[in-house]
């Protein structure tokens, strides 16, 4: 007779997405912070701890691993995250579900290594340090402000670029119209806005693309 899988098992069959994460071990709190933040400044998700990258349950302590928990978004996430937990038992082994909602208020930032804070955002199964294009369109958008875009050589330059080539980034654009990184950055932020522009992620880098 067939068996319904159950719910854990529904969520490890999907696999690691731009909503979900397995998580062997929690061993430092301010790994998973970046994790949490990157959850809470895109669309949510939800960490599967006890569970290897290949989908296998391992099982953890569920003491142990939901104070490392509390740890990264109380200590190690500005703001504060609140999450939602939730234990399964598959098989005799226990899995932590913690469940990291989209803070759609405040972009949430993480405590590095060294000691900075650090926003980061989900794309597809990984996670991406936000830089300052992406801080500034998320704060424009949450700003509720318009944007007016003097159309001058600097965007002529950069459409005429990217109408030849496939993708620019910040320190290209900067060097083929010889202003500084900041203009290069406000210029791209006022095309992302207008969605004339999209950003790009590939391999762990950020470039910038026409939309189509």
């Amino acid at each position: 007779m067939f068996k319904q899988r159950s719910y854990l098992q529904k969520l490890v069959d999907r696999g690691e997405d731009q909503q979900l994460d397995f998580k062997f071990e929690v061993s430092d709190s301010k790994k998973i912070a970046k994790t949490m933040s990157a959850f809470a400044n895109t669309d949510g998700g939800t960490l599967l701890i006890g569970v290897k990258d290949n989908g296998t349950i391992a099982g953890v302590r569920t003491d142990e691993e939901l104070y490392m928990v509390e740890a990264a978004a109380n200590m190690y996430c500005k703001p504060e995250i609140p999450f939602t937990t939730r234990a399964w038992v598959e098989a005799g082994k226990t899995v932590l579900e913690v469940i990291i909602p989209k803070n759609n208020e405040e972009i949430v930032t993480a405590l590095d290594s060294s000691g900075k804070w650090i926003a980061y955002l989900r794309v597809k199964d990984n996670n991406f340090m936000a830089n300052t294009v992406i801080l500034q369109v998320w704060k424009r958008r949450r700003s509720g402000l318009g944007t007016l875009l003097r159309y001058t050589d600097k965007e002529k330059i950069l459409l005429d670029y990217l109408n030849e080539f496939e993708s620019v980034t910040i320190s290209k654009f900067g060097r083929i119209a010889l202003i500084t990184r900041e203009i290069a950055e406000h210029v791209l932020v006022n095309l992302i806005m207008l969605n004339i522009i999209e950003i790009v992620f590939d391999d762990q880098s950020i470039v910038y693309k026409l939309k189509k």
